[in-house]
């Protein structure tokens, strides 16, 4: 698009996504020099639309960036106060007692957190350091230099046609160029997915793997409510179809989170992860709790769960990427936010010293350093053999090895080195012929709906006159190749019924509904194929969630 017309407004530095890394770096970066200029470019519709996770909040990140965040009114309103971890079955459950867990694992001192809110509340003290914060501006391009360093992005694109061009009633966007722009766009971001390939940064590194995440929250009967408990699952009902697990928080005004997470490195093409958490909720713990409750929200979206054999190298010229742009997700004890926010302040202080120095668009190289070394990279390399021992060995093999691994590095070793992990989710798939179909219930509309209902909880919209934001490189593939393979798991796999195998008079046909779209990116991840590419769609549009 480079004959288009923009005006161009220049940074210090441009960050990408206000999430817990995004607005972190550009609190830090306000705290060592408030005269320095930084943007913080939103796709949502506000800050938080667009964020969603467990939570459990590890407050190390805020305590290391705004130490005096409970005076300032964080809103961190529920420590955790109950700690259980269950096995299931389909009719009971098994306690797995705590004693036994290494320290890493503890929830003490942690807090069960809306980090919407958390994001919301971050983005009014960047404001009142003197950060601008641009919502629904979703970037779409990223601008290059003359020596192929990163110098900044196209933002704001609204308005183009159907097909993709520009009209009479486009608006163009415009250039926002920074010494350094920070991308935190969140899992399987596009504009980080562009850069980790134009540079190779994941020469060397393990595959990067990824969980589908999927939540709801409940208002509950008050009487079973139990502020700060925190219960986590595995086992029924997923059993040795997929590894994953669920999560319960107990938060205020008799709310609970009910979650659930299934790893995309499944091989069954017709395993359904969206109805696997609806028939959870049918268990008798779970059933029992949520009896007489009702459903008020629900979104999904997919988790970095390769670890720190998958970060890719994390900086290239003019560009850096931070928090789930590069996967920071502790697995086993499912927490990625503080890492996310040490990664802002760590990206913000090498920015900050490159800057000081006369520097711009090169490698923030001590970043990179710091990250891989300090307290990101001790956290993550104690937990490295946990995701790949469950995928190769299986949920109690790994149960019990991964114990003992954490254990032991706690202690500062491994018996097991560094293992690697194998294929991508998507080339894990295999074909459907070889797996038996699975037979699920139908939803009850009391404690498990359908999908199209539940994404009317995720206050989804786009404006359905824009081009579709899921690209087919062939769009013959759906069903020359997937539906003859691999039964077309799309139709699944997404938990917000975009994709349909529709009958016709030709034959079988392919349709998107774009519009059902919660971000998530699952397809981008699991199509066997690789035939969907995700890109944003026009700022404002996508999910709005109240307070994941």
């Amino acid at each position: 698009m480079s004959e288009i017309e923009r005006e161009a407004m220049d940074y210090d530095v441009v960050i990408v996504g206000a999430g817990p890394a995004g607005l972190s770096a550009a609190i830090r970066l306000k705290q060592l020099d408030p005269e320095l200029n930084v943007v913080v470019l939103e796709k949502g519709s506000e800050v938080g639309a667009h964020i969603l996770s467990g939570a459990v909040l590890d407050p190390s990140g805020l305590d290391a960036l705004i130490p005096d965040w409970k005076a300032k009114g964080a809103p961190l309103n529920t420590p955790v106060s109950s700690d259980h971890f269950y096995m299931l079955g389909e009719a009971g459950e098994v306690r797995i007692p705590n004693f036994p867990m290494p320290p890493l694992m503890n929830n003490h001192g942690n807090y069960i957190v809306s980090m919407a809110n958390v994001c919301r509340w971050m983005a009014e003290q960047a404001e009142e350091l003197g950060v601008e914060i641009f919502p629904g501006m979703a970037c779409s391009e990223l601008v290059y230099g003359e020596n192929g360093e990163v110098k900044g992005v196209v933002a704001g694109v609204f308005g183009l046609e159907a097909d993709g061009s520009y009209g009479p009633d486009t608006e163009p966007g415009m250039e926002l160029r920074g010494k350094y722009v920070f991308l935190s766009e969140g899992v399987r971001g596009s504009l980080a997915k562009e850069v980790i390939a134009k540079y190779d940064l994941s020469a060397g590194k393990c595959p990067q793997k990824f969980g589908i995440g999927m939540k709801e929250i409940w208002e509950i009967d008050p009487a079973k409510h139990k502020l700060g408990s925190v219960t986590h699952t595995m086992g029924w009902p997923l059993g040795g179809n997929a590894g994953g697990g669920s999560f319960i928080y107990h938060l205020e005004n008799n709310q609970v989170y009910i979650g659930f997470v299934v790893h995309l490195n499944y091989e069954n093409p017709h395993l359904f992860p969206y109805m696997e958490f609806q028939r959870f909720k049918h268990h008798p713990m779970v059933a029992e709790l949520l009896k007489g409750g009702k459903r008020v929200a629900y979104g999904a979206r997919a988790i970095s769960e390769g670890g720190y054999q998958s970060m890719p190298k994390m900086v290239a010229p003019g560009v850096a990427l931070l928090g789930c742009s590069v996967g920071m997700v502790n697995v086993p004890r499912i927490k990625g936010n503080h890492n996310a926010m040490l990664s802002g302040k760590a990206a913000a202080e090498a920015a900050y010293k490159a800057i000081q120095d006369g520097r711009e668009g090169d490698e923030l190289s001590t970043y990179e350093t710091e990250v891989r070394t300090g307290a990101i990279g001790k956290d993550l390399k104690k937990v490295r053999n946990v995701k790949p021992m469950w995928s190769k060995w299986g949920m109690l093999p790994s149960l019990v090895l991964g114990g003992l691994d954490m254990w032991t590095n706690t202690l500062g070793f491994s018996l097991f080195g560094t293992l690697r992990h194998g294929k991508t989710d998507a080339a894990a798939t295999g074909e459907a012929a070889n797996f038996k179909k699975i037979d699920y219930p139908k939803p009850d509309g009391k404690l498990s709906f359908d999908r199209l209902t539940n994404v009317s909880f995720s206050f989804t919209n786009h404006a359905e006159e824009q081009p579709c934001h899921l690209r087919l490189a062939d769009p013959n593939v759906p069903i020359a190749v997937n539906l003859a393979k691999y039964d077309e798991p799309a139709q699944r796999y997404c938990p917000a019924g975009v994709y349909e195998v529709l009958e016709s008079e030709n034959g079988p046909e392919f349709r998107v509904n774009f519009q059902n779209c919660v971000h998530c990116k699952t397809c981008d991840i699991k199509d066997p194929s690789q035939n969907i590419t995700w890109v944003t769609p026009q700022g404002g549009d996508g999910p709005n969630y109240p307070n994941m």
